[in-house]
């Protein structure tokens, strides 16, 4: 299974973007120990997990505690190692991916409808501070046609850190 982990951080000096290496992780804490170890200041760490263009997993660190995790689909625990360390562990769903798809079939019918067999888990609410609600994270990871990479692309662009992310995709 091939993936794409970025970690994202701001400090006092603004954002930075840093590929990680998850080989070998044996359980989330080593995946939070190698996003501090990119930057142990930063005020804000997270870890955008894109995996065979299917799952999605963002964490969060505030000032390296507090570990917070979201995933598109908690399938991503049973088709492999990484996502059962990333997301094995959280048992709450997000909240059910079937309100999004009303609202979102509500607000506009010609709309791609969210994929109504996506089963989001975890924190859903990681990135409101930083201008993602809930819901819309809920709605980009459930939008049929929308890859990890689109959603990570969004979350970064709306965040303040899409420029370091789209520098570190290209290198």
């Amino acid at each position: 299974m091939s993936y794409f982990a970025a970690a994202t951080l701001r400090g006092s000096a603004g954002w930075t973007a840093a590929e990680v290496n998850l080989n070998g992780v044996i359980d989330v804490e080593e995946v939070a120990d190698r996003l501090r170890d990119v930057d142990l200041d930063a005020d804000v760490s997270l870890l955008f997990v894109e995996s065979d263009d299917t799952y999605l997993v963002v964490m969060r660190l505030d000032e390296g505690e507090d570990l917070r995790i979201f995933g598109s689909d908690s399938a991503f625990a049973d088709e492999s190692r990484l996502g059962a360390v990333l997301v094995g562990d959280i048992k709450a769903p997000a909240i059910e991916i079937d309100e999004v798809v009303e609202r979102s079939a509500d607000a506009d019918p010609d709309k791609p409808a969210a994929d109504p067999d996506a089963d989001p888990v975890g924190d859903a609410d990681l990135l409101a501070d930083l201008g993602v609600s809930a819901r819309r994270l809920l709605e980009l990871c459930g939008h049929e046609g929308l890859m990890p990479a689109d959603v990570t692309a969004e979350l970064c662009q709306t965040i303040g850190c899409g420029d370091e992310v789209e520098e570190l995709r290209e290198a």
